[in-house]
């Protein structure tokens, strides 16, 4: 009974946060939290004491009421608590700082070879991690982390520049999302079944959630206000898609959804590093490598054709270093083949819209860093 209590208070307490964190600045009353989120104005009395002896929420003034004195407005307060995003590419490694509000408030980049043995890898991402954590929170690593106490939340961790949830990386899949285990990377045979989450959460000494760049990427557009359905494809040295289905990201029963790059489109097409011919992917990253961009934006506008009439989405979203060079190009490209399939099969309400994705390049890193936010303002599929 105990656990079910904890688990349905740590779930009233992330619904509060969600709608503190919605109200920004101007913030909202306790009889308004208690409308929106159906809890007693007693539950509600007793989160946000919790909340604010945490740091995590402060008044924010007074409002007037319709009757009675006038209302305490609370407000998260989103330097009390930090989580790193990691973006571990094949080439690159990029890291960010973010607050609870999911505002970058730090950021590194270097150089990176996946192929480098973990042993390398590992000690490059923990030492820039770090050295990030250092200059922008005052905090050292090892054995900190994490809002400890009641519903997740105390004083492990802090520091004055707030605390640290920890860590989420964010990397080319496959690999096992709920074990934090790498599948057989395309190109990195090497790290098939290594556990990474493990492995890095022994050497930073905080907890560390790991998943798939275009999975980390379609949260972090999903959190920021991305509604629906939508596809995020990402093409930079790979090619993957993250999928939102109904609000959530959708993973898949082995969490395998999403390998995009490699669906066939051309049987005797050019050997891909899957081992298949003619996979989307290769055919896109042959076409870019021969500067022929608009043809990779058309071969990407097929993969996409598939996708949108397979799941019926709302939206296709395009990110990645290869898209951020030529972004209108490929956004032209991929909504022209969208809209010579509508315009064959007629479909209902028309063409699915193509847009290139907020964020930027570090639209992976900035969701990787929602892996830990989310679950703290309800979000479960983070």
């Amino acid at each position: 009974m105990g656990a079910n209590l904890g688990a349905v208070r740590s779930h009233n307490t992330a619904l509060v946060l969600g709608l503190l964190r919605e109200a920004g600045a101007e913030g909202v009353s306790r009889l308004e939290l208690a409308e929106r989120t159906g809890l007693t104005p007693q539950a509600v009395s007793k989160i946000t004491a919790r909340l604010r002896e945490a740091g995590l929420a402060a008044e924010a003034g007074r409002r007037a009421s319709t009757g009675g004195k006038p209302r305490t407005v609370l407000r998260l307060v989103p330097e009390a608590g930090h989580a790193v995003g990691v973006h571990l590419d094949r080439d690159e490694l990029r890291v960010v700082l973010a607050d609870l509000d999911g505002a970058v408030v730090g950021e590194r980049r270097t150089g990176l070879d996946l192929g480098a043995g973990a042993e390398t890898v590992l000690g490059m991402v923990a030492g820039v991690v770090d050295g990030l954590v250092r200059d922008g929170l005052g905090l050292g690593l090892g054995g900190l982390g994490g809002f400890g106490g009641f519903g997740g939340f105390g004083e492990k961790g802090r520091a004055g520049g707030g605390t640290l949830l920890g860590v989420g990386v964010a990397l080319p899949g496959p690999l096992d999302h709920a074990r934090g285990v790498l599948h057989r990377v395309t190109g990195f045979p090497e790290w098939d079944g290594f556990p990474l989450r493990e492995a890095l959460g022994q050497r930073l000494g905080v907890p560390v959630v790991v998943d798939k760049d275009t999975n980390a990427a379609a949260l972090g557009l999903s959190v920021g206000g991305e509604g629906g359905s939508f596809a995020y494809l990402h093409l930079g040295t790979g090619l993957g898609a993250g999928l939102v289905i109904g609000g959530r990201v959708h993973r898949g029963a082995r969490t395998g959804a999403g390998e995009f790059g490699h669906q066939v489109i051309q049987l005797d097409g050019p050997l891909c590093e899957c081992g298949n011919r003619g996979c989307v992917e290769v055919l896109c990253l042959t076409a870019v490598g021969r500067g022929e961009p608009g043809e990779a934006a058309r071969v990407l506008g097929v993969g996409a054709a598939n996708l949108a009439g397979l799941l019926d989405i709302d939206v296709v979203l395009l990110g990645g270093r290869t898209i951020a060079r030529a972004p209108e190009v490929f956004a032209a490209g991929v909504r022209e083949v969208l809209e010579a399939r509508s315009r064959r099969e007629g479909v209902l309400g028309g063409t699915v819209p193509v847009r290139v994705a907020a964020g930027g390049e570090r639209v992976v890193a900035e969701g990787a860093a929602q892996l830990l936010l989310g679950p703290l303002f309800g979000r479960g599929d983070a």
